[in-house]
């Protein structure tokens, strides 16, 4: 059935169908249609961060940046759901056209530069949810925002999001964003995540509960700069990393007619380069939990993430491509694979 409905959005104009597809999802999902699309969710639950994720398979944030479709991606049989990047203030994003399909490469190319209605209104919407799993909050800067006030913006999306997400990452990895990588670094990266990780402490111990923090990196770094980003992420005892966002560069995809539209490229040739960054950050985290996302389109390549030394696995690009029914042919052969990276440890 998929490959009809993607033949049919295909024609459209890439923006345009990805709205049309997630209000079709919330229409199957209030009628109950989503289940013959997908099947039975599947149930293979691991703990993590403290946190229990019915299974290792979750949604990367990007596809819906205001938790407006919330409860039907999650009835896509996701272990969890990461939504965002919100800013403290709604803003547009770039100018349009602003998303492409690289279709021959399994591709996409988006400059959206975190656009969004606002924090407010995702804390609106995900206190509405029905849907049950694990649900994150990516947070990130207002354009209007400076480099050098950017911390600012990150407290007050940290405060607010914190009552209602059950993990919160701090994306400072988008390409779409002038200056944003920029922090990744050195003392800028540690004077961001010292004021944020203070912050969500005193947040934690008020609300007597714990919400992990969780910080998402590019994956166009070399073996020193994840050096310096692993140390930076030890010293202020983050909770986990999600790697990696899109990435810059063009040189798999170099033949394409588009492959020059400026943004984050994303899909099928990301996923050596982000594998590349989880072996190394690995070797410097052994311990740390790791989220892997880029360019898994299949059972095997998501055992492949887990392969390369992550826990979990987050899809984007992959379910545009392939589908729905990818969710649970990752969640099942994860569920068969023994090939665990962090002890991830299955609840009594």
């Amino acid at each position: 059935m998929y490959s009809l409905a993607r033949s049919l959005f295909f024609r459209i104009d890439p923006e345009t169908s990805h709205g049309l597809a997630l209000g079709a999802l919330d229409t199957l999902q209030r009628v109950g249609g989503i289940r013959p699309w997908v099947g039975k969710p599947i149930e293979d639950p691991v703990e993590l961060m403290g946190l229990r994720f019915a299974n290792r398979v979750g949604l990367a944030a990007g596809l819906d940046k205001n938790a407006d479709h919330l409860d039907a991606l999650g009835a896509l049989g996701f272990g969890f759901v990461e939504v965002g990047t919100v800013t403290p203030k709604a803003q547009p994003g770039n100018a349009k056209p602003r998303l492409f399909r690289l279709a021959s490469h399994d591709a996409i190319i988006n400059r959206f530069g975190f656009n969004n209605k606002g924090v407010e209104h995702l804390i609106e919407q995900v206190k509405k949810r029905h849907y049950k799993g694990v649900v994150g909050i990516n947070i990130g800067k207002n354009l209007t925002t400076s480099v050098e006030n950017a911390l600012e913006d990150y407290l007050a999306c940290l405060n607010a999001v914190h009552p209602v997400a059950d993990y919160i990452t701090v994306n400072i990895s988008s390409p779409n964003t002038p200056g944003l990588r920029t922090l990744q670094f050195g003392e800028q990266l540690d004077a961001l995540l010292g004021p944020i990780r203070e912050r969500s402490r005193v947040l934690d111990a008020e609300a007597n509960r714990k919400v992990p923090l969780l910080i998402k990196i590019a994956p166009d770094m070399s073996e020193e700069e994840v050096a310096l980003v692993a140390g930076s992420i030890a010293r202020n005892e983050l909770d986990g990393v999600i790697a990696t966002n899109t990435t810059v560069s063009r040189e798999a995809v170099k033949s394409d007619p588009q492959a020059e539209e400026a943004g984050g490229l994303s899909g099928k040739p990301v996923f050596e380069p982000s594998n590349v960054i989880i072996r190394l950050l690995r070797q410097h985290l052994p311990t740390l939990p790791i989220i892997g996302v880029g360019g898994i389109d299949s059972g095997e390549t998501a055992k492949a993430k887990i392969a390369a030394g992550a826990d979990l696995v987050q899809l984007y690009s992959g379910l545009i491509y392939q589908g729905p029914a990818l969710v649970n042919e990752c969640a099942s052969a994860l569920k068969r694979s023994n090939s665990r990276g962090f002890d991830a440890k299955k609840p009594a």
